[in-house]
């Protein structure tokens, strides 16, 4: 007796399909699984075997062989269950053969319920992509899966389905996704409390109108965790793709809220410094995605920058050039996307009083070139804005007047960010932060005297390659925000003054 189950299996992102062959025969009594399964897949013969006498129904005395193909593929999860019981009853005669556009996908429990499983829009996507007409998953799973625009059921128990599929009773289809924005969003911080800060507010601004790296470099109770904090306020709606993307990251690693599981918020991951490198970039035997891919198409503060391990820092130079991280185990090599925003915040020094206007800094020259010393050059260089916050006057603690709202920035941001849109039309290219090096004349255009100053500042400064390109996007964004195609001098001049606190704060020590 033989049957044939569609299933989808995981590795990362990479969604793939999977037949469930299950052979049943003369022999003694075994339950064979093959086709690479790891340990979890391996157990699923318990839970199966627990499920089905949930439901009244006792493996026979047979030898039972159940491949997963394609067999030189690696299985992981647990979300073959559901598949490898229903290929079992089909070879026992207990269940009629199951069409190809039929997939199945979930974990089976000892007491026959199906539980939630991660990864499902993933494999939901690639469903879709192969023609497939109904698809079932754990109906806690349900409203994900719908995402990917196919007929979808949600599975609550075994005995629910053999019911369904025996046109006994019959599971109701999911219905759409609702989308966040269609939900009552929390309320989040906002700009209107922040007193004073003019510079750095705009320079906020301008960091989240092109998508650019910043570092806040300040006193203790300047305000720079205050204002990381609502920055996610004055970020852009997302792009439907940028949505899917998003979502499908967050399905992986399980974060998904079930009620609302299509993200419409642009991600906002802030990690404590004692956080690892596996768990910043991704990591572990079956590489899962780390913070910066959480935080892909949204925002990565990292707190206290130079109390972060100096070797985990510096993983995140090629991912933040590359846009994209790449994790090799023995099982296999994944890869995760992780464009994002990176906003880093740190004192100058230990104390934290080293160029402070009124107040003696207590740290020796060697103790702050050291503390400076753990940010290195090549990772201060990824920051597009460098930004000195200053301790906020008595003056604009005391002021009565509400400083400006993040909706009303936001509005300059949204308007900034379809410039970019409809200027990089056709292409992959998402915002000016992102511009290819081999590009940037074609999207920088300078006035003659734009090109002078920027000369001059390049000259003056030293500035690397690198520091060169960031200038000409962040001056592109502030142009963006003007109003203006050309980059004109005062653009120039804005961006550049961003990039000298390395000169004040890193060669002053």
């Amino acid at each position: 007796m033989f049957a044939q189950i569609k299933s989808l299996g995981l590795f990362g992102l990479n969604a793939f399909p999977v037949d469930v062959e299950v052979s049943i025969s003369r022999g003694s009594p075994q339950f064979e699984i093959v086709g690479l399964p790891d340990a979890s897949v391996r157990e699923s013969r318990e839970r199966i075997r627990s499920a089905m006498r949930a439901v009244s129904i006792a493996l026979p005395p047979r030898r039972i062989t159940v491949n997963l193909a394609p067999a030189d593929v690696k299985k992981i999860g647990t979300m073959h269950d559901l598949a490898i019981l229903l290929g079992i009853l089909a070879g026992m005669e207990r269940l009629a053969p199951q069409p190809d556009f039929r997939y199945f996908i979930g974990e089976v429990s000892l007491s026959g319920h199906v539980r939630r499983i991660n990864g499902v829009l993933p494999m939901a996507l690639l469903a879709a992509q192969r023609g497939a007409r109904e698809l079932y998953v754990p109906a806690a799973n349900a409203a994900e899966a719908a995402a990917a625009g196919i007929p979808v059921y949600g599975v609550q128990n075994v005995a629910q389905l053999l019911a369904h599929l025996q046109g006994t009773r019959q599971i109701p289809r999911q219905p759409a996704t609702v989308s966040e924005k269609d939900v009552e969003e929390e309320e989040a911080p906002d700009f209107a409390d922040v007193k004073g800060q003019q510079n750095v507010r705009y320079a906020l601004e301008i960091a989240a109108a092109g998508g650019h790296n910043a570092l806040m470099i300040g006193s203790p109770g300047s305000g720079k965790s205050m204002l990381a904090k609502r920055i996610p306020s004055i970020l852009p709606e997302m792009t439907p793709a940028e949505a899917m993307e998003t979502t499908q990251i967050y399905s992986i690693a399980g974060l998904l809220d079930p009620k609302h599981p299509l993200m419409q918020k642009r991600p906002f991951r802030a990690p404590h410094h004692t956080i690892s490198g596996a768990g910043l970039v991704g990591g572990g035997t079956i590489p899962h995605p780390g913070e910066i891919s959480l935080a892909h198409n949204g925002l990565l503060f990292l707190d206290e920058l130079a109390e972060f391990d100096h070797r985990t820092l510096e993983i995140m130079r090629q991912p933040l050039e590359d846009r994209r991280v790449t994790i090799t185990r023995a099982s296999g090599t994944v890869s995760y996307p992780c464009s994002f925003m990176l906003i880093g915040a740190m004192n100058p020094c230990p104390c934290g009083y080293f160029g402070h206007p009124r107040r003696k800094c207590t740290c020796s020259e060697r103790q702050v070139h050291q503390y400076l010393n753990r940010i290195s050059g090549p990772l201060l260089d990824r920051f597009d804005l460098h930004i000195e916050v200053e301790p906020v006057s008595f003056d604009d603690l005391s002021a009565k007047a509400k400083s400006e709202c993040s909706a009303d920035i936001r509005k300059r941001v949204q308007t900034a960010r379809i410039r970019q849109q409809e200027r990089f039309s056709g292409s992959s290219i998402s915002c000016n932060a992102v511009i290819p090096a081999g590009r940037l004349q074609e999207f920088c255009p300078l006035q003659d005297n734009a090109a002078v100053l920027l000369r001059a500042v390049f000259d003056k400064l030293g500035l690397s390659a690198r520091a060169y390109d960031r200038i000409l996007k962040v001056a592109r964004t502030i142009a963006d925000l003007d109003g203006c195609d050309i980059i004109q001098k005062q653009h120039i001049a804005a961006a550049a003054q961003f990039r000298s606190l390395d000169r004040k704060y890193w060669s002053a020590s």
